[in-house]
């Protein structure tokens, strides 16, 4: 896995084509949601190159190929772009079965997509609060909700 330690912007150059046997990841180093692509990708031995991009000044080739402007992205030598990051995982899933994630059974299946977006509530924490403490921001109130978030995804687990 190759990654771009830099962030890319408006007015940057686009990456050239994606290499044959690989797939991009277009990302953003912090964001939790890239975060679960990448740990797919990781997951299954995908060989792939991450870019990552200046989400406060995207590049104008990245709005080419995803027109929200969000991470994750992915994109395939042949050129296609799958975006967000449940149907980005799903289908790194489905392309790449030789190593799956989710149970072929559907209610097991169903039983990890729900805690999957039971954990997905709290992974914007781990965000906000060393932002908000970073500003000089009372965070008190967003560390009890992730206290008692963790307590109810302990319950789940249990």
């Amino acid at each position: 896995m190759a990654a771009s330690q830099k962030c890319l912007g408006k007015g940057s150059p686009a990456p050239g084509p994606v290499p044959k046997d690989h797939i991009r990841l277009y990302s953003m180093r912090f964001c939790p949601f890239a975060q679960r692509t990448r740990l797919v990708l990781n997951a299954k031995g995908i060989t792939h190159d991450i870019v990552n991009i200046n989400l406060k000044n995207k590049p104008d080739w990245f709005l080419e190929k995803n027109p929200l402007g969000l991470v994750p992205t992915l994109e395939t030598p042949s050129g296609h772009v799958i975006y967000e990051s449940p149907i980005t995982c799903e289908y790194l899933d489905e392309v790449y079965p030789e190593k799956k994630l989710l149970p072929s059974d559907p209610f097991e299946r169903a039983q990890q997509k729900m805690l999957l977006e039971h954990f997905s509530k709290v992974t914007p924490y781990f965000y906000k609060i060393p932002v908000g403490k970073t500003k000089g921001e009372d965070v008190s109130a967003l560390e009890a909700e992730l206290k008692e978030k963790l307590a109810q995804f302990n319950e789940l687990l249990g």
